[in-house]
């Protein structure tokens, strides 16, 4: 019987965390980078242009990865719970 620490759950825990929010910060990213060389370009300085094709953009990924997001982080609590006798003992 392995015995795991603290540490490792907690670093296991950074990992999941970093993979399920990766997709939908890569995407508002790309869509404020984009919608930024668009304000360049046509010298438009409304600060609320950006915010809402970002917040579109936001929804959408989280309706399209939201599942798989939840499959990571319920993978993750599952695991943890069902090891916790490792961390204790």
């Amino acid at each position: 019987m392995e015995t795991l620490t603290i540490g490792d759950a907690f670093i296991s825990a950074m990992w999941t965390m970093v993979l399920a929010a990766m997709p939908v910060l890569l995407i508002s990213m790309c869509v404020g980078l984009i919608v930024g060389i668009f304000q360049t370009a046509t010298s438009i300085q409304e600060q609320t242009l950006t915010f809402i094709p970002k917040m579109l953009a936001i929804i959408i990924s989280l309706l399209l990865f939201g599942p798989w997001m939840f499959r990571i982080v319920s993978g993750l609590a599952i695991r943890l719970f069902t090891d916790m006798y490792k961390y204790v003992g």
